[in-house]
């Protein structure tokens, strides 16, 4: 053979070569799909993990006697944070938060969407969807939504017609409403919305003909089915892309709402072959299920309804994690599981959310990301406003976070946590409709407002009394450690512009200078 031929030979082989390197490279940095599931009103001790072996140190309180094999799998493989928080403890606030990045008094929703209020994510927002699309992702969302004000756009059919002129004027729900077309929709290019707090019997409007019988986009239906049921197996469907839902050249973007565990606690509205695991030969036993000392067993008489939900809520969630290995793309999945409140359970004699106390605060957050990430416990508060730039972050577009969001981008600390140990807070924001406080792991510290001043400021020592059984009153506060909270709070409240800020409330107590 010549040698110039032997020379071309060595050429091609060097190219060839050159060219898998560069194919294995591209494969590698490849941009990681992301999905972010969030059941509502599901408390962080209803997470199974809590109740083995190693895990309960973490969790402040008790475990719930709960049955969550899927999600604790999933945990058990990634980063479960044991202090992530719901800032404000209530549907629409934490939606919108989580999707804009901001407190309420800068992103509109500073109280649950419901036919006589006007509170409702901004249009002009750039959302957590807004950002995928734009970084080159599908973008699909899946159930409840929640974070658009309520208005009689409708016909007596629950077909939206945009105006309140006949045949519009009419409502379809108290609270939730049908999210049309538009800026409200926030570049969402697959929509799957499943409202109403009714399990068995949910109001379903969608972007895709085939699931909803035909319809067009605004037309209601009704599945008829267990609401996660329908959802997960449309979401299958739409990972499988069986009528091409999605653009499988890029990567996807997709958050899942799921209604249940969320009330109504009934027979009709539960998922019953989950329930009798959580009876004695079919006889309830209170003490056995309300593990939490605070926990009244006249209000809390509905634990085993709430459960069987989350135990339901875990198998369907674990179909959808199933598939994403069965596809083998799970490796290159960045999978958030978390919620936007909790629950109450009896706990203080409340039942609900929307409180300061822990069950109410406390949701879960567990972040999976094949080998990418080791397993731990993370004690790291991670806060509904951080959930845009630390997803967007770790999907690897930190560039991309909008300069208007007020969370904080946590994906160093997620990733390599012994160096990024100073990054963590060390109190976060938390509200209600009356109050506003911190909470900082060891504390939680209210202030109570009645006519715009201070009208109650207690403490909870959440180390000593791990059930807030005691109400700690600002006086009786060590003065280092009551200043810190004072003056943490104070910082806060002025960071983030919230209301309070503005109007000075509470001005007898806090220093607003």
């Amino acid at each position: 053979m010549k040698k110039a031929n032997l020379l071309t030979i060595a050429y091609v082989l060097i190219v060839a070569l050159s060219g898998c390197g560069s194919q294995k490279s591209a494969v590698e940095e490849q941009q990681p799909n992301v999905i972010f599931i969030f059941p509502d009103q599901f408390r962080n001790s209803s997470l199974g993990i809590w109740s083995q072996p190693g895990y309960d140190q973490h969790l402040q309180g008790n475990p719930d006697p709960v049955n969550t094999p899927a999600l604790d799998k999933m945990a058990a493989e990634g980063v479960v944070f044991s202090q992530a928080v719901s800032n404000f403890p209530l549907c629409s606030p934490y939606r919108a938060m989580m999707l804009s990045g901001m407190y309420p008094d800068t992103n509109g929703a500073t109280n649950n969407c419901r036919m006589d209020r006007e509170s409702s994510l901004r249009s002009d927002v750039t959302a957590i969807t807004d950002v995928f699309a734009q970084g080159g992702y599908n973008v699909s969302y899946f159930g409840k939504c929640h974070w658009l004000k309520n208005e009689p756009l409708f016909d007596a059919n629950g077909t939206y017609h945009g105006t309140t002129d006949p045949p519009g004027g009419e409502y379809i729900n108290r609270y939730d409403t049908y999210i049309p077309q538009g800026p409200d929709r926030h570049s969402i290019d697959y929509f799957c919305q499943v409202l109403k707090d009714v399990h068995f019997d949910p109001l379903v409007y969608a972007s895709d003909p085939k699931i909803i019988g035909g319809k067009k986009d605004g037309e209601l239906f009704y599945p008829k089915r267990f609401s996660a049921e329908f959802e997960s197996e449309n979401i299958i469907n739409y990972l499988d892309n069986t009528h091409k839902q999605r653009d499988t050249e890029k990567p996807f973007f997709m958050i899942w709402s799921l209604n249940p565990p969320h009330n109504p606690w009934t027979e009709e509205s539960t998922k019953m072959e989950y329930f009798d695991q959580y009876t004695d030969n079919g006889e309830v036993d209170l003490d056995r299920l309300l593990t939490h000392e605070n926990a009244d067993h006249e209000i809390g008489q509905y634990a085993p309804y709430y459960f069987a939900n989350v135990s339901a809520v875990d198998y369907y969630i674990g179909l959808v994690l199933d598939k994403l290995e069965a596809m083998g793309i799970a490796d290159n999945t960045i999978i958030v599981f978390s919620s936007d409140h909790g629950e109450m359970l009896g706990s203080h004699g409340k039942r609900g959310k929307n409180v300061p106390e822990n069950e109410s605060l406390n949701i879960p957050f567990v972040v999976k990301w094949g080998d990418k990430l080791k397993h731990r416990v993370e004690d790291l508060i991670m806060g509904a406003p951080d959930v845009l730039p630390t997803l967007v972050a770790l999907a690897g577009m930190e560039n991309r976070i909008p300069a208007e969001v007020q969370g904080t981008n946590y994906a160093d600390v997620i990733k390599k946590p012994e160096e990024n140990e100073n990054k963590k807070p060390k109190a976060v924001l938390i509200m209600n409709y009356k109050t506003r406080g911190v909470f900082t792991g060891d504390y939680t510290f209210v202030v109570r407002e009645d006519k715009n001043q201070a009208s109650e400021i207690y403490c909870y020592d959440n180390k000593k009394d791990p059930n807030q059984l005691e109400k700690i009153a600002f006086e009786q506060l060590n003065s280092t450690v009551g200043g810190e909270l004072k003056s943490s709070l104070e910082r806060l409240l002025k960071q983030t512009n919230d209301r309070w800020y503005q109007e000075k409330v509470a001005s007898n107590f806090l220093n607003y200078n």
